[in-house]
């Protein structure tokens, strides 16, 4: 597949990555060199969702590529597969595949699969005449409920304290002895705590931060700003606390001292790695759970093994809802659709103290005992 011309490298490097996966999918036909064939129509497909959310084209390659297994494990033709094909294989996943999946699992590999069935008979002419996922019963999924591990503002106070800790801790020692590696350690915790500042004070989902560039940092109306690219492909810009601000600032101007430049030339994710040859990388999401996990386990949070940087974000949402902050601007500010999935967030929207009955009857109390109330009485 001939890759797009022009000087955004991050899409040239996506397409070689997206086909070379595609090269190797089992149980399809080999590429015959037209521009329609099932392979490159497949890398069509997840080009199109990586444009939207890298995450979600990750997503949907693992899943697609699961499918295709368990074809070939069956001696299925996936292009001539029925209805009852594919409920066979939602009963595989949902009971074995190895490790028995959620059902929220399951409905997500249903509907990769489904999405890539729909672009193929979008697009081969009759080869694929249906869609065979569209008739398959998907698994119950819970809206109101969610298995991210939760955290309280207790516990996001916790992790922020620690981060700053760790960071001292690594200033110290690169002081007391400035040794190469030493001073990378220094670089990662202020980049850390500044990642995690910002999961926390905006409760992105991880790869909206990760997958932000220097240049995505901006101004707008007074508010120094982070413009991003939201799942579901909407532009999306954000004002940046102060909190977060400090943070990102103390490491920009350290990683642009590295190198001996000031912050405004600098270029390249806004949370970098650096390799062994110097160059800059991208900060992998494995990397930050793992991070993360024992951040949280220093800083003696039960939960630790089990925390996300999603938990982050519900942590957020619930933070919010208990500051009084109306639903609909959460919603907002989270970039949900529906408010049913912003209440879904909140974890302390079942706080009996929060119940709709107290409020009415202090109210009702107060309008007893208030002159107006008891002149009508008489």
């Amino acid at each position: 597949m001939e890759l797009p011309a022009g000087p955004d490298g991050a899409l040239v490097a996506a397409t070689r990555q997206i086909a070379a996966w595609a090269a190797g999918l089992p149980g399809l036909p080999p590429d015959d060199g037209s521009r329609y064939s099932i392979r490159r129509l497949t890398v069509a497909w997840n080009l199109e969702s990586w444009g939207r959310s890298r995450h979600t084209a990750v997503a949907h390659r693992r899943d697609l590529s699961t499918y295709l297994d368990w074809c070939v494990r069956e001696r299925l033709d996936p292009l001539d597969a029925r209805p009852t094909d594919l409920s066979q294989f939602a009963v595989w996943r949902e009971l074995g595949g190895g490790r028995a999946a959620k059902a929220s699992t399951v409905a997500r590999a249903l509907a990769s699969v489904s999405s890539w069935y729909t672009h193929l008979v979008a697009n081969t002419d009759g080869r694929v005449a249906r869609n065979p996922v569209a008739a398959v019963k998907r698994p119950a999924v819970n809206a109101h409920t969610s298995r991210t591990a939760g955290l309280t503002l207790d516990e996001v106070d916790l992790l922020l304290a620690q981060a700053d800790a760790e960071l001292a801790n690594r200033t110290e020692r690169w002081r007391e002895a400035p040794t190469p590696a030493r001073h990378a350690r220094y670089l990662a915790a202020l980049r850390n705590r500044a990642l995690l500042r910002l999961l926390a004070d905006l409760g992105l989902r991880i790869s909206e931060a990760l997958d932000r560039d220097l240049d995505d940092l901006t101004s707008n109306a007074g508010h120094r700003t982070l413009r991003f690219r939201a799942k579901g492909g909407d532009s999306r810009e954000r004002p940046l606390p102060a909190h977060t601000l400090e943070a990102l600032d103390e490491y920009l101007a350290a990683r642009a001292a590295a190198v001996d430049r000031s912050v405004d030339p600098l270029s390249g994710p806004l949370f970098a790695t650096t390799g062994s040859d110097g160059q800059l990388g991208r900060l992998a999401e494995p990397n930050v759970f793992v991070w993360l996990r024992a951040l949280a386990k220093a800083a003696g949070i039960a939960s630790a093994g089990r925390l996300s940087p999603h938990s982050l974000r519900h942590a957020f949402a619930t933070g919010a809802r208990q500051a009084g902050i109306p639903l609909e601007d959460v919603q907002d500010a989270m970039g949900h659709a529906d408010p049913r999935t912003t209440r879904r967030y909140d974890r302390d929207r079942h706080n009996l103290d929060r119940d709709p009955a107290h409020e009415l009857a202090k109210r009702r109390a107060s309008r007893r005992t208030s002159p107006t109330a008891s002149n009508g009485a008489a």
